[in-house]
């Protein structure tokens, strides 16, 4: 799994517009304990936390936390996804993604699938597996744009890759997603812990 710090101002910018800061690292927060929470659930093998910087709120998730490494998020995905025979890696930020949807992934690279993607409805991919990987499938991909989905397919289809998608599935980046966290119950607000 990958993540960025909880730092107030630097995650969550846009939804902090609405929110503020502290509210959005707070929700960053919650998103990548059920981040972890799912990619656990999903029983598929261990789980990492592969994080911009260390920071003591990633001590508490009870995984093993590395450092990323590369000039962009494509080549510190290729390090994470190719230190493993097959390997999945999910972001922080996208709760619609269940365990169910992170084993099937698992089966179908154990199936033969050389990549598997859940696609965002925001043209970009929640969830990448792969089993058989080249850095040419992150090369010339628009990080952050509506394009990152097709051109990553591109490069898998270039490289002579297969590659199977699942559910197309929403994360949360925009203040317009807060209402889709509400409908689902994920509270904005820290939860207090029940007294004894």
């Amino acid at each position: 799994m990958f993540a960025r710090a909880p730092l107030a101002g630097s995650v969550k910018t846009r939804i902090a517009q609405r929110i503020g800061d502290a509210a959005a690292a707070n929700l960053h927060r919650r998103l990548v304990r059920a981040a972890v929470a799912a990619a656990s659930a999903a029983r598929c093998g261990p789980v990492e936390l592969h994080v911009t910087r260390r920071h003591a709120f990633f001590r508490t998730l009870g995984v093993p936390v590395r450092l990323q490494r590369g000039v962009d998020l494509g080549e510190r995905m290729y390090r994470a996804l190719a230190r493993h025979r097959r390997a999945i890696v999910i972001g922080a930020d996208a709760p619609a993604l269940m365990p169910a949807d992170i084993a099937r992934a698992a089966r179908w690279l154990h199936g033969g699938a050389d990549i598997v993607l859940a696609p965002a409805d925001d043209g970009g991919y929640v969830l990448i597996g792969a089993r058989r990987l080249t850095p040419a499938v992150f090369a010339a991909v628009d990080w952050g744009s509506a394009e990152v989905l097709a051109q990553t397919q591109r490069n898998a289809a270039r490289a002579g890759l297969s590659c199977r998608l699942l559910r197309t599935l929403w994360d949360v980046d925009r203040p317009e997603d807060l209402e889709r966290l509400r409908s689902r119950h994920f509270s904005l607000a820290r939860r207090r812990r029940a007294r004894r």
